[in-house]
């Protein structure tokens, strides 16, 4: 059974999101893989989520947050 397509305003939001986590990390001077290890994210998970291809759940993007180095707001700023 395949899942009903999200509303435009949340795609929207979701690659927001993405493009603040790869956007973040390269003011830090942190690569993708840096993150991942810091967060212990699967580096295919984190993909998605920059690609805005999957909603992580608020406990991931508190890590991801956390790995970065910024403020939790910053994400989804």
């Amino acid at each position: 059974m395949s899942r009903p397509t999200p509303p435009d305003d949340r795609v929207i939001t979701r690659r927001q999101v993405g493009a603040q986590i790869r956007r973040l990390p390269e003011h830090h001077h942190l690569t993708q893989l840096d993150v991942c290890r810091r967060s212990g994210i699967d580096v295919a998970i984190h993909s998605r989520i920059e690609q805005g291809h999957s909603s992580p759940f608020l406990d991931t993007l508190i890590r991801i947050a956390d790995a970065i180095g910024v403020p939790r707001r910053d994400l989804v700023e």
